[in-house]
C-alpha cells in the first residue's frame, strides 16, 4: 500500500479526525478513565480531556503526513519508520497531559513518568495506526484501455491525462505520476521507461525516473539530493548518479530553494 499526504487528500480526514477526537474528549471527560473520575467536576474532565486529545490529535495530525512524506521520498518502509516516530510525537501530548493532570490534580505526581509516558505511548500507537488507515491509499492496478501496451500511458485511466511527470516502483508495479494524479500499472520500470521513449527524461534512482519537463528545482540535505518536481513530487537522486547528471546538465536548471 501506499499514502497520499496532499492538501486535498487530507482535507476530509482532517475534518473527521477533528470530530472524532472532540467526541473521544467528550466522551472521556464524562467516564474519566485513570482515576480522573473522581477528580474534580465534569466540566474540569471535559475540558481536561479535550485538550489532552486536541493536543494528541494536532501533534499526530501534522507530524504522521510529513515523516511518511519523508520517509516515502527515501524508500522506507513503514515498519522501519513508523514505531521511532511513534515514540517521538508521543512526547508533546505526554508532557502536556501531565503538566496539566499535575495543575488540575496533584495527586498524580504519584504516577511515575515511566509509566505515564508508556500509556500515552500505547494510546499512540493506536493513533498512528487509525490515521495510517485513514490516510492509506490500497494497491489495485489501474484502469486500462490496453493492458498488453508497451508504453505506460494506455494503460491509464482517461481522467489521469498522458503527461508523465515521473514513474516510482512499488513491488511489482510502477506508480506512474501524471499533472492530474497517479496510479500504479503491472509492469518494471525498464518497460515503462523504454514505453516513454518519446519523452526526454532519465532514471534518478533505481526505483525513480523524472521527466526533464517536471523538474522545478533540488532539495539537498548534506549528501542527499533530491528533485522538486510539478505538484509538490520529490525524486530522489542516488549519490552514484549525481555526478552524471551534473555532468550532462539536468540539475543546471534546477535552482536550490
Amino acid at each position: 500500500m501506499t499514502w497520499a499526504w496532499g492538501r486535498a487528500a487530507l482535507q476530509r480526514p482532517a475534518v473527521i479526525g477533528f470530530a472524532v477526537s472532540t467526541a473521544c474528549g467528550l466522551a472521556l471527560g464524562v467516564l474519566g478513565p485513570f482515576g480522573s473520575y473522581l477528580s474534580g467536576s465534569l466540566g474540569v474532565r471535559i475540558g481536561y480531556w479535550l485538550v489532552c486529545v486536541w493536543a494528541g490529535s494536532l501533534t499526530f495530525g501534522i507530524g504522521v503526513p510529513a515523516l511518511a512524506r519523508w520517509a516515502q521520498t527515501r524508500g522506507l518502509a513503514t515498519w522501519i519508520w513508523a514505531p521511532p516516530a511513534v515514540a517521538l510525537l508521543a512526547l508533546p501530548p505526554a508532557a502536556l497531559s501531565r503538566l496539566l493532570a499535575l495543575k488540575l490534580w496533584p495527586v498524580v505526581g504519584r504516577v511515575s513518568v515511566a509509566e505515564w509516558f508508556g500509556q500515552c505511548l500505547a494510546i499512540s500507537a493506536i493513533a498512528m495506526s487509525v490515521i495510517l488507515w485513514v490516510t492509506r491509499r490500497r494497491v489495485t492496478p489501474a484502469p486500462a484501455t490496453d493492458l498488453t501496451s508497451a508504453d505506460p500511458r494506455d494503460r491509464l485511466s482517461p481522467r489521469l491525462g498522458r503527461t508523465v511527470l515521473c514513474l516510482q516502483v512499488e513491488d511489482h508495479y510502477v506508480r506512474v505520476h501524471t499533472s492530474q494524479g497517479s496510479t500504479l500499472v503491472l509492469m518494471s520500470l525498464s518497460q515503462a521507461i523504454a514505453g516513454l521513449k518519446d519523452i526526454e527524461g532519465v532514471q534518478t534512482h533505481r526505483s525513480w525516473w523524472v521527466a526533464r519537463a517536471a523538474i522545478t528545482g533540488m532539495v539537498e540535505d548534506g549528501r542527499n539530493l533530491r528533485l522538486q518536481l510539478v505538484g509538490g513530487l520529490e525524486a530522489p537522486v542516488s549519490r552514484s548518479r549525481v555526478g552524471l547528471l551534473r555532468q550532462e546538465g539536468w540539475l543546471a536548471g534546477a535552482v536550490a530553494p
